[in-house]
């Protein structure tokens, strides 16, 4: 069945719109966090109300940061603290959670809220760049590219505490010699 029963979507829009609004969003904000024509969300959030295609639905979904079952089945009562518990304070995290469209990074934001809180706009940058179907965050998951991410800022705060200290020219001897090692082929003679 690609289509929900008549009596249902005007309740669905009618809770969609009410999600949009309580998010702060227009319909143009909203068309482009889901990623549906302006129109179709105009539609949606107006009236008149008329059919809705699962894909418009699921669509509507993941912009709210909802599951769609949610969507479908859950009271207004009970998603409107669920999104605003999904918005952080810290502008960065809200992008983050606002940009997130991949299901697997939506549930580790959920489960992970303070790892997430501790991203830097650049990480948070990476990681919505790594979107996608068949993306790297769907290859080796969400918790692999934060821990890499982790990792890598552990040792950057590491090697910043070792240039206070007399360490320093060993540190910069090693990194050094690792750059020239992962350097690609180039002209020595220079």
């Amino acid at each position: 069945m690609d289509e929900f029963h008549p009596q249902d979507d005007v309740s669905l829009c009618e809770k969609i719109a009410s999600l949009v609004r309580e998010r702060g969003w227009n319909i143009d904000e909203f068309a482009r966090q889901a990623d549906l024509n302006r129109l179709t969300i105009r539609g949606i959030i107006l009236g008149p109300v008329r059919r809705l295609h699962h894909a418009t639905v699921a669509a509507c979904a993941r912009a709210l940061g909802v599951s769609v079952h949610d969507l479908q089945t859950q009271p207004l009562d009970r998603l409107l603290p669920r999104m605003r518990r999904a918005l952080p304070d810290n502008e960065s995290l809200r992008v983050l959670y606002e940009r997130a469209t991949q299901p697997e990074l939506l549930a580790w934001l959920e489960a992970n809220r303070s790892r997430a809180e501790k991203l830097t706009t650049d990480e948070i940058d990476e990681l919505l760049s790594l979107q996608g179907t068949g993306g790297p965050l769907t290859a080796l998951g969400v918790e692999h590219h934060v821990a890499q991410l982790d990792r890598r800022r552990l040792l950057i705060e590491k090697a910043m505490a070792v240039t206070n200290t007399e360490y320093v020219d060993l540190l910069e001897q090693f990194v050094g010699l690792l750059y020239e090692k992962i350097q690609p082929y180039r002209d020595r003679g220079k």
